[in-house]
């Protein structure tokens, strides 16, 4: 199975800031271009961290409102400190949340995800084996796998899963997708085989679920059903 790689998914040209970029040239930068965070860089084009319009948010969410509905928001401690810091901030150096966390090209979509998710990120810087800044990939990039159609998703389950991988025949297993949910029907020889099929079924990219019906001649002890 070839796995789309963050490589395949993520934005090749990448608006940067400097350490030194000011607040409100980076306000300009996401209204102009049309996003959302940008990382920020250092002379040698390693990330640094990233500015996002969560960041640049707190310069109004921390302000004394005496006439405001909402209360500010609490925080303690460290956190407390962090957020007046950052609220006070004038350059993306101060504003920024850091270290970056970065993502490497050759990684998985998963891989990615999973940072991702760990983290609370909504994007990911991603650099080379020299930690220069090389593209960056967000959610809504990972999850365009789930575009793929539904025929491409069928073709290579059969061929790729089923026929090459498991080495089953087509009138063994056969299968249907739609809108990426996948149902599998047919009989194979041993009942420990199906968990396998549906794990390598949900690993192809794009899948949406896995649905299987598939019969079997011998359970694990090598038993037949009862009844055959």
């Amino acid at each position: 199975m070839q796995h789309r790689t963050v490589a395949d998914l993520m934005s090749h040209d990448v608006v940067r800031a400097r350490r030194d970029t000011p607040f409100k040239e980076i306000v300009e930068l996401l209204a102009d271009n049309g996003i959302t965070a940008v990382p920020v860089v250092d002379e040698l084009d390693h990330p640094l961290g990233v500015v996002s319009e969560a960041d640049l948010l707190r310069k109004c969410s921390t302000r004394t409102d005496p006439f405001s509905r909402i209360p500010k928001p609490h925080l303690e401690g460290p956190e407390s400190a962090a957020a007046e810091a950052a609220a006070e901030g004038a350059t993306a150096e101060e504003l920024m949340s850091a270290p970056a966390l970065c993502a490497h090209p050759e990684w998985t979509v998963t891989e990615a995800a999973r940072l991702m998710a760990l983290h609370h990120v909504k994007r990911l810087p991603v650099v080379d084996e020299a930690d220069q800044l090389k593209g960056i990939v967000s959610r809504g990039d990972l999850l365009r796998i789930f575009l793929r159609r539904d025929d491409a998703i069928r073709d290579e389950i059969t061929g790729d899963v089923l026929r090459r991988t498991l080495n089953l025949a087509p009138s063994d297993v056969t299968a249907e997708v739609h809108e990426g949910r996948v149902t599998l029907g047919g009989t194979v020889e041993s009942s420990s085989l199906i968990p396998v099929i549906e794990r390598l079924c949900r690993n192809v990219d794009g899948v949406v679920s896995v649905s299987a019906h598939i019969g079997y001649r011998l359970d694990a002890s090598g038993t037949a059903p009862a009844g055959k």
